[in-house]
């Protein structure tokens, strides 16, 4: 976890006001953190740091570019980074004290005694939260040079297989005959 102390903001020094912040991102910064399924990671994250009496307002921008494996066909897709996540950090006096709602999700807690914001870990997770869900080769270019072809005939064939095998299947058919 050596890298981590980079992402930090020592915020006791900060004048009340705006102010911005901007790391890169990159396999290395992953490395410390538990393993994921993503690589050749470069990533920006512009941070937005609005200083008030006894909160404040953090707006992170992230943007760039990560490898990772489509669901699919199981070849290294580039997809796009772009999202923004907004949060408040706010001084009290016992953050363990603090009852969280579902109307809290986007706030945390620190105690006035503390004197950084720990950043490493919310940037860690932006980052994923920016992937997609479903990550999979567009539509159009199924089938094309990127994807693997052995892995989607397979899949073709399990397919055919499934609804070959399957006698509700047969049933639908002779029902749409029907209709």
């Amino acid at each position: 976890m050596g890298n981590r102390r980079e992402y930090d903001i020592a915020f006791v020094g900060l004048k009340p006001g705006i102010h911005k912040f901007s790391y890169q991102v990159d396999d290395k910064f992953f490395a410390d953190f538990q393993e994921t399924d993503i690589h050749d990671c470069h990533a920006t994250v512009d941070l937005t740091l609005e200083r008030n009496t006894s909160f404040m307002m953090l707006k992170f921008e992230i943007a760039g570019k990560v490898s990772v494996v489509c669901d699919r066909c199981g070849n290294d897709l580039q997809l796009e980074l772009w999202d923004e996540f907004n949060l408040i950090v706010k001084e009290v006096e016992n953050p363990e004290e603090m009852n969280l709602n579902e109307e809290d999700a986007d706030i945390y807690y620190i105690a006035r005694t503390e004197s950084h914001i720990h950043l490493a870990d919310w940037i860690y997770e932006f980052v994923l939260l920016s992937i997609p869900n479903q990550r999979r080769c567009d539509e159009d270019e199924v089938g094309g040079p990127k994807c693997n072809k052995e892995v989607l005939a397979m899949l073709n064939e399990m397919k055919e297989r499934v609804e070959n095998n399957n006698p509700l299947q047969k049933v639908l058919e002779q029902f749409k005959k029907k209709q």
